[in-house]
């Protein structure tokens, strides 16, 4: 596999993904630019979360290009079907996004510090005073100073998923994927982590956001993808898609949404 040079962080072309006889993914593609905040949105089993599970590796493309950077994962091979690069080149890939599901996937008898600074010493090699620090930071930006030795159910499900965030973040990814990361939340703590998912993108954190939050994706990502049955039915920017969407099948699944 070859690589080329290329401003773009995620790139994703032809992606089809079948279950049995069901077909997941039918065609997709999109690209993703540093700083974009890429909102995707769709009814249940329109294909998001496989979407997210096969650019982050937890499934595997049938078909398709996927590229990180210049970092070619996976391309079809002369009879059609995906053929993935080297465990090294794997490996480079899972280095460069990070990923908060929607129930946290915190080790539950860890503190709050070794959820987040493990991955660091044992994958990266950091020294351990180093990711401490680094852990340190990120808790406290997360407004979460002071818990750093609780475990994980002394915490609210926001504050967990917060640690989630934070655990991601200290990777220092080229991307961060949440897949619908207040579904198992209510109403309060969802506004705990939706707060902390605007502050990163005022950063210009590159994020692709499953989310049912349809104000939020309005107001928050630069770019909106709507899928509905494995295909790709409308992307646009995310203010024009939501505010005028131009599709009636778009225009049906928003009516649903009340507003805040």
């Amino acid at each position: 596999m070859t690589t080329t040079i290329t401003n773009k962080v995620v790139s994703l072309t032809g992606a089809k993904k079948s279950f049995g006889e069901v077909e997941v993914l039918k065609d997709i593609s999109l690209e993703v630019e540093k700083g974009d905040v890429l909102a995707i949105i769709g009814p249940s089993g329109g294909g998001k979360s496989t979407l997210l599970r096969c650019l982050t590796m937890l499934e595997t493309l049938d078909s398709g290009r996927l590229a990180y950077g210049d970092l070619i994962v996976a391309e079809n091979g002369p009879n059609g079907h995906a053929v993935y690069g080297s465990k090294n080149v794997l490996a480079e890939a899972k280095t460069r996004y990070g990923l908060v599901f929607q129930n946290f996937n915190l080790f539950p008898h860890f503190t709050v510090l070794k959820n987040i600074i493990d991955p660091l010493v044992c994958v990266q090699k950091i020294p351990r005073e180093e990711a401490e620090q680094r852990g340190r930071e990120l808790l406290a930006k997360m407004g979460l100073s002071g818990k750093e030795n609780m475990v994980p159910c002394e915490l609210s499900g926001g504050q967990q998923q917060r640690v989630a965030i934070a655990r991601a973040l200290a990777m220092n990814p080229d991307v961060l994927y949440f897949d619908e990361p207040t579904s198992a939340l209510d109403p309060e703590l969802t506004r705990e982590v939706l707060r902390v998912i605007r502050e990163l993108a005022l950063e210009h954190t590159t994020m692709v956001i499953v989310t049912h939050e349809m104000s939020f994706a309005r107001d928050v990502a630069d770019k909106l993808i709507f899928m509905d049955g494995g295909t790709v039915v409308e992307r646009g920017r995310a203010t024009d898609v939501i505010n005028n969407p131009q599709h009636e099948r778009t225009r049906l699944f928003l009516a649903n949404y009340q507003e805040n």
